[in-house]
């Protein structure tokens, strides 16, 4: 009898242990813990910190400037979407959902650049998880109709029209024909194009002009070229798809589950507009290389990266499948740091030398940084940071929390 009491006891006990073992998960108000409480060094998290804000980025807090002084100096280099100056460095670090530290303005919506990328990637997502999109291998040329273009000052004299199309077509040349949702998310789809102004060449040209025009594509999949013009094809394919604005559909589908604030805003170009069902519907950009991109603040970033420590979960809510966290975090055969943009992976230790395989980043120009550790349950937010310090940092915050599933 006293054998049958104990195995009822170990019974009762398992629910209960797993129930103790459920992850947290903040509503819309954050919840907060010190350093003692999470069970972390105070004093070393709080060298972390000094260390981040001591390694601001050189780069001027005015990014209008900034833009001219760096990518305003490539060939059509100039803004076409919104720039906003920055604030001060700035974070916020996440433990097992509570904040344990935040410094500088984490409620200052500020430019987050390429993190963008990742949002639209989850979008993108979300289109495969309900299955508008069938197969990341599945051609985009499949997906998108003719794009007409709006415009709201069309030319008086019709003839200046003849010989031009009514319709913008991404998709229709013989390599455009062969490029796939995967190739598009992975940046090897070397597509060739021009789209709102900005031929493909000319973001980030090579140093020989006389090639920019003339040199053979990669067959798609094969080559790894970062390219916003590109990441760009995709948000506007992506459109076609959920014919909606983006924006909408990225705050139905995962800011507003995630209890993100209501002051976050995604622009596109100001010539990124097309006739959508009848109305003009703006193309939003995937960073802020000519300006426009994701404009949000550092609590809401960091709720982001929550949702990608937890592997696409939030509280009762799988928003992104299991499925697509594990292709997104998937190393890219032509660039093994990289998944989807922009789920940068640490398998091969190269990006984070200092902290486990495991770790992930949402990253973007700033530099502005989400990292991800699950080994430590972690998500730290470092804004405006130099990215040569990126490990220094990681380094410090790992020694501060303690051993791996502590």
């Amino acid at each position: 009898m006293p054998r049958c009491r104990s195995s009822f006891l170990a019974l009762l006990l398992v629910p209960l242990c797993a129930l103790a073992q459920a992850p947290y998960y903040p509503d819309a108000t954050w919840q907060r813990r010190t350093p003692l409480e999470a069970g972390i060094d105070a004093q070393r998290l709080k060298d972390a910190i000094a260390y981040a804000v001591a390694n601001e980025t050189r780069n001027p807090r005015d990014l209008t400037l900034n833009h001219y002084q760096t990518f305003g100096r490539e060939p059509f280099g100039y803004a076409i979407g919104p720039i906003k100056d920055r604030g001060e460095p700035t974070g916020v670090v996440v433990r097992k959902g509570f904040i344990v530290a935040e410094w500088g303005e984490p409620l200052r919506v500020d430019m987050t650049h390429s993190v963008t990328k990742s949002l639209l990637s989850s979008v993108v997502g979300v289109a495969y998880d309900r299955g508008l999109i069938r197969s990341i291998d599945d051609p985009v040329r499949d997906y998108v109709a003719p794009i007409q273009l709006y415009d709201p000052a069309p030319e008086r004299n019709k003839s200046d029209h003849l010989g031009r199309s009514d319709f913008l077509y991404l998709f229709e040349t013989p390599h455009n024909r062969t490029i796939t949702w995967n190739h598009l998310l992975r940046q090897t789809s070397d597509w060739e194009g021009t789209l709102w102004g900005k031929p493909d060449w000319a973001d980030r040209p090579s140093d020989k002009p006389g090639e920019w025009l003339t040199r053979p594509r990669n067959k798609a999949g094969t080559a790894y070229k970062y390219n916003d013009v590109r990441v760009n094809v995709l948000a506007l394919a992506a459109l076609n798809v959920w014919r909606r604005p983006l924006p909408q559909v990225l705050k139905e589908t995962i800011m507003d589950p995630i209890g993100a604030s209501n002051t976050w805003r995604w622009f596109g170009y100001e010539n990124s507009w097309i006739v959508l069902d009848g109305g003009a519907v703006q193309s939003v950009t995937g960073g802020g290389h000519w300006g426009g991109g994701m404009f949000i603040n550092a609590y809401d970033m960091a709720r982001f990266g929550y949702l990608t420590l937890r592997r696409g979960k939030w509280k009762d809510r799988q928003l992104l499948s299991n499925q697509w966290v594990e292709w997104a975090l998937t190393p890219t055969p032509a660039e093994p740091g990289y998944g989807f943009m922009n789920w940068y992976n640490n398998r091969d230790g190269k990006l984070f030398p200092s902290a486990p395989v495991s770790a992930f980043a949402h990253i973007g120009n700033g530099t502005n940084i989400v990292y991800v550790d699950p080994d430590h349950d972690i998500v730290a937010v470092v804004r405006w940071i130099e990215r040569r310090a990126i490990d220094e940092f990681a380094k410090r915050l790992i020694a501060a929390v303690g051993p791996a599933g502590k």
